[in-house]
């Protein structure tokens, strides 16, 4: 049976790196499968809509509407992986919803895989809202992302016994050009014969890591 992973890139505080990381995936997925759809719910810019607009939609759950057409999207096993960059503002109701109507049970029914990237900080609101999604959702697949521009060392305890999917840091200079808004990850890597340099490394390295992501999730369901 084909399956369609839906990625959920998400934290409950500011400022932790997440609609970067949500760029780099939606690239690495637009790259590796030629196609991809993702979903923006944020309130502040620039955000992925700014950055991928081919591909990324304008996604809204303050009403019922809004949640249950976002919700239709992210249970249609069409092959296309979908990724959703899901603003801080939004993380409580966001889960809050999917947890009221079931959708981790209707996503497995239709052969869907939800995987959630959950990127803390060292604020106790990382650590309840991480407590919440093992609670709340037991089987589902949580992973907790460390980026070392962030966290500045190891996760903290609420984390420990949980393989973390990590983004190393970058010098000041390098994010300030990934920063633009015409920058593309997976055409810096085209076009960049150096492959030695920091950022070459960088994108070539977290390309690689979501690769493997994939694998094991996949190694997960046989």
């Amino acid at each position: 049976m084909r399956r369609t992973p839906v990625y959920i890139v998400c934290s409950p505080r500011p400022a932790v790196g997440k609609t970067l990381i949500a760029r780099v995936l939606t690239e690495f997925l637009l790259l590796k499968n030629g196609a991809v759809t993702a979903f923006d719910i944020n309130l502040r810019e620039p955000s992925l809509l700014d950055y991928l607009p081919g591909v990324t939609e304008t996604a809204l759950i303050s009403d019922t509407f809004g949640q249950m057409a976002l919700m239709d999207r992210l249970i249609v096993n069409d092959g296309v992986p979908k990724v959703i960059d899901l603003g801080f503002h939004a993380f409580d109701d966001f889960f809050k919803v999917i947890a009221e109507i079931g959708l981790m049970k209707e996503a497995e029914r239709r052969g869907i895989d939800p995987i959630v990237l959950f990127i803390p900080d060292r604020d106790r609101a990382s650590t309840v809202a991480w407590q919440m999604l093992r609670t709340t959702f037991p089987n589902a697949a949580l992973v907790p992302v460390e980026n070392e521009h962030v966290l500045w060392g190891a996760l903290p305890q609420a984390f420990a016994g949980v393989r973390p999917f990590r983004i190393a840091a970058l010098p000041a200079f390098l994010k300030s050009i990934i920063g633009r808004l015409n920058f593309s990850f997976s055409h810096y890597l085209r076009a960049n014969r150096d492959q030695s340099s920091e950022l070459h490394q960088w994108v070539r390295n977290n390309y690689t890591r979501f690769r493997e992501l994939e694998l094991n999730l996949i190694l997960h369901k046989l």
